[in-house]
């Protein structure tokens, strides 16, 4: 009788202790890694949801190399129009069934979802958005964190060290986004104005609103300013349309734009001669350099809709790179954890030669910190120029 109560006992605790042996890491299977996009395929920044059709295409590039130790990536795309609460949803309809998230994109976004990854242990890499968001956290709810994007405070104080340096510029303007991303450019424009100890003056602050569709205000104000330049941080949307209400009104000021609009194809495409002289920051390397090229003609092949829109697909194409190395070096038994540990051990990775040297850490989530600067030559060839290679400032966490 001792004996078959001791085996029902130990019969439960293994029925109990079944579920939790059977528990598994969220989107991976023997066969199958599960990766979790969110990102604005419409609305006003439908134009940087290429970045997810072109980690997409890395993704089927990888697959088509026979994965990653033995296992297919699967990714699922979902449309969040750039708004932060349907952003979020996404987020939270796909946590218990992807292993990851890469390329969150928007400050707005980034923002309402930035306890979202301590709370849920849920890997997010390669958020496109200010840094500065992740700079406030407490470094414990940064586990799960791993950046490579410039902070908008460091790009504003050079953009706008740069316009006095290339133009001469005595007066400036700032077109920004109300939010996160345009107030983080605009605060670094303050910050360079100051350094620059009154060679140059801040003339005028114009914000945008995302749901702002006339912009001819806006222009007004700039011109009735008088800056000799302009400081763009918005999105291509506004900022396009910002320049062209410019020339209407008969003012041609000099334009330094914030790296979200650096896809001169685009900018050429939707500008014209209007972009030329044009100076803008860019993450990395530019369709037309070899290294880019190489990555452009194998996402192009997977995704022809990429196609003139090759620079912007390129940061798409980088941060894919950037997540597949943390699985790679993960190893087979794959966890969010051991993912954690793989991106940790990154160092001097520049991402297929499309980035300067990227470099994560136990203590170290803000992988790389720059921008190199270029001007706009020619629309009738997409001819553009580097003024200033890689910038790279200290990271902040």
């Amino acid at each position: 009788m001792r004996l078959k109560v001791t085996a029902l006992i130990l019969a439960l605790l293994l029925a109990t202790a079944a579920p939790a042996l059977a528990q598994k890491t969220p989107g991976v299977t023997d066969t199958e890694i599960a990766i979790g996009l969110t990102t604005p395929l419409s609305g006003v920044a439908a134009a940087w949801g290429n970045t997810a059709v072109a980690m997409e295409a890395w993704a089927e590039h990888v697959n088509a190399q026979s994965g990653i130790h033995g296992r297919q990536l699967k990714v699922t795309v979902k449309d969040d129009g750039y708004v932060p609460g349907r952003a979020v949803a996404n987020l939270t309809e796909m946590k218990d069934s992807v292993l990851m998230n890469v390329g969150l994109l928007g400050s707005a976004v980034l923002n309402a979802a930035k306890d979202f990854s301590s709370e849920n242990k849920f890997p997010v890499i390669n958020p496109y958005g200010n840094p500065a968001i992740w700079a406030r956290q407490p470094r414990e709810r940064l586990r799960y964190v791993f950046v490579n994007y410039p902070d908008y405070v460091d790009e504003g104080e050079f953009l706008v060290t740069q316009a006095a340096r290339l133009v001469g510029a005595k007066k400036v303007a700032v077109f920004y986004q109300n939010d996160d991303y345009g107030k983080g450019g605009l605060e670094g424009v303050r910050r360079g104005v100051k350094v620059l100890g009154g060679k140059v003056a801040l003339a005028a602050e114009v914000p945008v609103e995302v749901t702002d569709r006339e912009l001819g205000t806006h222009a007004l104000k700039l011109k009735d300013s008088g800056a000799d330049a302009v400081i763009l941080y918005p999105t291509i949307t506004h900022g396009v349309n910002v320049v062209k209400e410019m020339a209407k009104v008969g003012y041609r000021p000099k334009i330094f734009a914030s790296f979200p609009l650096g896809d001169h194809l685009i900018m050429f495409r939707l500008l014209g001669k209007e972009w030329e002289g044009a100076h803008y920051n860019v993450l990395g390397a530019i369709a037309g350099e070899p290294d880019a090229d190489r990555i452009i003609d194998l996402v192009t092949k997977i995704r022809p809709g990429l196609k003139g829109k090759e620079n912007t697909a390129l940061a798409g194409a980088a941060a894919m790179i950037i997540a597949v190395e943390g699985l790679k070096r993960a190893g087979r038994s794959l966890t969010r954890e051991s993912l954690v540990e793989g991106m940790e051990s990154i160092k001097n990775f520049t991402a297929e030669k499309l980035t300067a040297p990227i470099t994560f850490g136990p203590n170290r989530r803000h992988g790389l910190n720059a921008v190199r600067l270029m001007r706009a030559e020619s629309a009738d060839s997409n001819k553009v120029a580097q003024v200033a290679g890689y910038q790279i400032f200290q990271p902040h966490f």
